[in-house]
């Protein structure tokens, strides 16, 4: 996945059991990369070289699919997908936009990375369980997942987040691995079933995730008139998608299947909607702290 834009050696690591021994990538903030999210000093579609303190919008109908994606160390017999590469880190994290056709079937196994799915559009079974349209699951590295496949004669559009911090391949497995963190295992989640959070004015969001540092996934949404009066200052990595509605950021409409990647300590410009917005997000810090949040009187957008 993005193998021509990473460095990291996975041979360095010995594949077969100490994938889960690599030590983390720190956060361009400050942290200690215990979120294992690797969202900080990535490339993106539009960008080939990370861009310190620079956001960066793009319609990812734009970015050239890739025809014939597969996931590394799958059996041939395993249907290839496609994919749109929207970020990437070189030790082999990255966030894309993947199709997998019908009558996909792969076999049960582990990964060698954290991987985050959330479905767009269709629906797939893992063993047991089904995700249809804005479902998410969290697969912690080590952890065996039973045999999957997508189910119908719709292809499942999903976002497909690979966490590092080494490249994801497959590996046939009958069990977990010693050292997998089964406790954080989320097999499958219906977003449709959380409740609405009122964050602040004007914003509510659903609670995927809670990752170890106190970043978060989530769902939100942005009610009709919100308007941030100004720009705001970020000290922390954020990634968003946006599934419906739009907003205008600064000059840009941020509308569906637009994406962001916010770098720490970018200054976001000021946001304003009539009709509202509706998107997924993670982000690498817990942005309750105090001052993770700041806004720029001297940004107007």
């Amino acid at each position: 996945m993005g193998d021509a834009n990473r460095s990291f050696n996975l041979a360095q690591t010995d594949q077969t059991d100490k994938f889960l021994s690599v030590a983390p990538v720190k956060e361009d903030w400050g942290g200690d990369g215990s979120g294992r999210l690797n969202l900080s000093g990535r490339s993106t579609a539009i960008s080939k070289e990370y861009v310190p303190r620079q956001y960066q919008f793009f319609n990812t109908n734009t970015v050239p699919e890739e025809p014939g994606w597969r996931i590394s160390g799958m059996p041939d017999r395993v249907l290839p997908g496609r994919r749109r590469l929207l970020t990437w880190h070189d030790c082999g994290a990255s966030t894309s936009r993947v199709i997998l056709p019908p009558k996909f079937a792969a076999p049960s196994g582990i990964f060698t990375a954290d991987l985050e799915i959330f479905i767009l559009s269709g629906k797939i079974q893992i063993g047991e369980w089904q995700l249809g349209q804005h479902g998410y699951s969290f697969i912690p590295a080590g952890v065996k997942v039973e045999s999957w496949q997508v189910l119908g004669e719709e292809e499942a559009e999903i976002l497909w987040m690979e966490n590092g911090p080494v490249p994801l391949q497959y590996q046939d497995a009958e069990t977990n691995h010693p050292d997998a963190r089964i406790s954080e295992f989320i097999p499958a989640l219906d977003s449709k079933l959380l409740p609405w959070v009122n964050i602040a004015a004007g914003i509510k969001k659903k609670f995927l995730r809670q990752h170890n540092n106190g970043g978060q996934t989530w769902l939100f949404v942005v009610l009709p008139h919100y308007d941030t009066q100004y720009g705001m200052i970020y000290s922390y990595n954020e990634e968003a998608y946006a599934l419906g509605g739009y907003c205008d950021l600064g000059n840009y409409p941020f509308a569906k299947d637009h994406f962001c990647y916010c770098p720490s300590y970018n200054t976001l410009p000021r946001e304003i909607t009539v009709d509202g917005l509706f998107g997924f997000a993670r982000v690498d810090r817990d942005v309750s702290q105090t001052a993770v949040v700041s806004s720029y009187a001297h940004i107007n957008g």
